[in-house]
């Protein structure tokens, strides 16, 4: 179990989190939804030890190895597909193992006739996937993904959403997953947790048993949690107006 226990945190002027409060049960996937700014990012800073709380604990994160995709790709662009792979494998995995874990996640991603191919070739979308495939590929305990679909289209997040489930059920990891995106939280969250504006606190929590790959926002419990939620966000930005 993964926790923030009572946490505070304050940036420059702004305090961010007030006696916060969230645990991640290992290799699940926890989803964060709230309005922009809440401190989702925040949260993920602090699970990956980029930030300190000003009092509180963070457990269960000791001795884990971070995964860490951004809202930005953040590709090496001097580097071809496969070398952005190889490049966070270096230290990690033998050179005889890289290349067939590097070709095994190019392929679950569509990328591997690509492999040869530099960042700046790549589309939107085929560069979201190769984070993904770097992340994914980096041998962690935990992952953390801060709005990784933010820019793209629907048809677009739709798959990257059905990517992502594939290549979670091939490796199951402990997952932390910030989204503004209700329909991403409801299609990829064992548990989702709506955050109100900053100060963040949880106005829910909901625990999601239907498995990753029979879940459509069309079916229920999903079509009653997303109501819910909208309900959730919306009340709180009419109290904040």
């Amino acid at each position: 179990m993964i926790e923030l226990k009572h946490v505070y945190k304050t940036l420059g002027q702004t305090r961010v989190l007030l006696d916060f409060s969230l645990s991640a049960e290992y290799k699940k996937i926890l989803c964060l939804i709230g309005p922009s700014g809440c401190g989702k990012t925040t949260i993920l800073q602090l699970l990956a030890g980029l930030e300190r709380p000003d009092s509180g604990q963070v457990r269960g994160t000791e001795d884990l190895r971070v995964s860490y995709v951004f809202q930005e790709p953040r590709l090496l662009p001097w580097k071809t597909v496969a070398g952005n792979i190889a490049f966070v494998l270096r230290d990690l995995v033998p050179a005889a193992g890289q290349k067939g874990l590097i070709k095994e996640h190019l392929l679950m991603m569509g990328l591997y006739d690509y492999r040869d191919s530099f960042p700046n070739s790549l589309s939107g979308g085929m560069k979201q996937r190769l984070a993904l495939c770097r992340a994914f590929a980096y041998p962690h305990d935990l992952l953390l993904l801060d709005e990784p679909f933010k820019s793209l289209d629907v048809p677009l997040r739709l798959e990257m959403v059905r990517q992502m489930t594939r290549m979670w059920q091939k490796a199951p990891r402990t997952v932390v997953f910030v989204t503004h995106d209700i329909m991403d939280a409801l299609l990829l969250g064992h548990r989702v947790i709506v955050l109100s504006p900053r100060p963040a606190s949880s106005l829910e929590v909901m625990d999601i048993d239907i498995p990753l790959e029979q879940r459509s926002i069309k079916v229920e419990p999903l079509t009653s949690h997303y109501a819910r939620i909208m309900e959730l966000l919306e009340g709180q930005s009419s109290a904040s107006s």
